[in-house]
């Protein structure tokens, strides 16, 4: 019983983990699949649409980290960093809502985790493209 416990607690773990680092990729993520299912309704067929979908989200992606490091200005960063991790909250959102629709009754509740869930999703995945983006080398400071 015991080792079935700690077994639990150790995938929450993961699955939290997972969760914190795929929300970093949701923006590109979504705009894939929204245009593959554009393209695939367009008349693509299957594969050209997977492929279609692969490339935007590829390029999406690559947009973010390039922005990241072209634009030199902190605030500009983290408007484009803001802007990448609105789907995060929302997918952290989503995500809490899942788990706790069956366990927590009372709506007020519920909604105040998916709200502080959603919040922590954010900003893990706002951290961790802020890093991506790195330290300006032009405010490194002295060495003496």
């Amino acid at each position: 019983m015991i080792i079935a416990i700690i077994a639990c607690v150790v995938l929450i773990g993961m699955l939290c983990m997972l969760a914190f680092t795929l929300a970093t990729y949701a923006l590109p993520l979504l705009l894939g699949l929204e245009v593959a299912r554009f393209a695939f309704h367009s008349g693509a067929g299957f594969l050209g649409a997977v492929l279609v979908g692969i490339v935007v989200g590829m390029l999406v992606f690559g947009l973010a980290f390039s922005l990241l490091g072209i634009v030199r200005s902190p605030i500009l960063q983290i408007a484009v960093a803001l802007v990448y991790t609105a789907p995060a909250v929302i997918a952290g959102y989503a995500l809490v809502y899942g788990v706790t629709r069956e366990y927590v009754p009372p709506d007020i509740w519920r909604q105040l985790f998916c709200i502080v869930g959603g919040l922590f999703v954010g900003f893990s995945a706002l951290l961790r493209l802020m890093a991506a983006a790195g330290p300006d080398p032009a405010r490194r400071p002295v060495q003496p």
